[in-house]
């Protein structure tokens, strides 16, 4: 796994570019800490890179909702209460 700061993307762009085509994936730190994921795509398979990004990201919000439950002690929640959570992850995607 290769890291790269916010600077480098600004100071050395191209390494950064040129690890990211040899190494199919770059994160990008800020302050110290992960913050975004480079990947390559293209105009052919744009829609389906985006896509399964978004699938991701809502699998990861439904383990994390998974997780809190368990954490709290709820063995179940309601329909109202898994709609709140869902509203609430959908509002911290960017």
């Amino acid at each position: 796994m290769n890291f790269f700061t916010v600077r480098d993307l600004r100071t050395s762009p191209k390494n950064v570019w040129d690890t990211l085509s040899a190494e199919k994936e770059v994160i990008i730190t800020n302050n110290g800490k992960p913050s975004a994921l480079m990947i390559p795509i293209n105009e052919k398979d744009f829609e389906s890179v985006l896509f399964t990004v978004r699938q991701a990201n809502a699998m990861r919000a439904v383990n994390n909702m998974q997780m809190a439950a368990v954490k709290n002690g709820l063995s179940e929640m309601s329909l109202d209460d898994i709609n709140a959570e869902i509203e609430a992850a959908r509002r911290n995607t960017p």
